[in-house]
């Protein structure tokens, strides 16, 4: 099969690899779409994302879709034929974690493009049955790989208690500041405030459900009083100045990725009795997804400003410096 493989950092190689054989348990997926994530950009430019390091050749890409084309032992073979979204991750059933529900919080996890699982940018690929969730035709290929990204904010929201009382701080509108602005519209979040130093991302905010936006270099947050606060931009100041605008028995959720430590208002957290988490990743986020695309609450086709084919993954994984560039997607088969 055809493979996208990161060689040495800013370096993607076209090789041809074995198609996998599913396991016991596994299905194999014909690939269609993968989405763009900031993690593969980073690993592609930097060839690590925090202690995750890449020390050999790594097939890129965790956001994806496809069609089962054959089914391991103890899985039923009716399920060939159907197109899935793909929850890229293989956790250990037996851990702690896992038996727990936090499956995402395995010690032993296999996630999809992290050293040294390979992942998506390939024909074939094959996962756990259970992690194959499937999609209705109304749904298009691009949406379900992009039920990924759609996940992490689910995850963001349900923490943050997002609700329709709710008045909701987000803090970066990249891909998954739009994506949660979207579920704050969803689930009826009454005011919904999107922080972004750029002018484009907070015009596209608000055309995804944002009711106020704010050029923090201009308009510095304030005291707002909101219900949650959600960053998805990784940058201290911002976190910072978003738990001070949080009312009393408030929620923070941090889900950008930045800095390995940051300062935060320790005595707002404290004097406020705020509840403050972190999201990594997700676990039992795929029906809400797909329910959500289905109904047309989400619009995940809506973020998609560029496509590829396999072989321009590494123009791919350089679209983010695009203007405008919200969510580029790579087309497999």
């Amino acid at each position: 099969m055809r493979a996208a493989v990161l060689v040495e950092p800013g370096r993607i190689e076209m090789q041809e690899r074995p198609v996998p054989r599913p396991e016991p348990g596994d299905v194999l997926i014909r690939v269609s779409s993968v989405g763009v994530c900031g993690s593969d950009t980073h690993y592609y430019r930097h060839g690590r994302v925090g202690g995750f390091v890449v020390e050999a050749p790594l097939i890129l890409g965790h956001e994806a879709a496809g069609t089962i084309v054959d089914v391991g032992d103890n899985v039923d073979p009716s399920r060939i034929g159907e197109r899935v979204s793909i929850e890229p991750q293989r956790p250990d059933p037996h851990s702690d974690e896992t038996r727990r529900g936090r499956y995402n919080l395995c010690p032993h996890m296999q996630f999809f493009a992290t050293p040294p699982v390979d992942g998506a940018l390939c024909e074939y690929v094959t996962i756990g049955a259970e992690f194959a969730h499937r999609v209705p035709d109304s749904i298009s290929d691009e949406a379900a790989a992009l039920c990924e990204p759609l996940s992490v904010g689910i995850a963001a929201v349900r923490k943050a208690g997002v609700d329709g009382r709710s008045r909701v701080l987000v803090t970066g509108a990249g891909p998954i500041g739009i994506v949660v602005t979207q579920l704050a519209r969803a689930y009826g979040a009454t005011d919904i405030i999107v922080s972004d130093l750029d002018e484009a991302r907070r015009q596209r905010a608000i055309s995804f459900g944002a009711t106020e936006v704010l050029d923090p270099t201009t308009q510095p947050i304030g005291d707002f009083g909101v219900d949650g606060y959600i960053d998805a931009s990784g940058a201290p100041t911002a976190v910072a100045d978003g738990i001070r605008a949080v009312r009393p028995a408030g929620r923070v959720v941090l889900v950008g990725s930045g800095a390995e430590s940051m300062e935060l208002p320790t005595q707002v957290i404290q004097n406020r009795e705020l509840v403050l988490t972190g999201v990594f990743r997700y676990a039992n986020t795929w029906p809400t997804a797909i329910a959500l695309v289905e109904s047309g609450q989400v619009d995940l086709d809506a973020m998609v400003t560029a496509r590829f084919p396999l072989e321009r993954t590494a123009e791919a994984l350089d679209s983010d410096r695009t203007p405008g560039s919200v969510k580029s997607v790579v087309s497999v088969s």
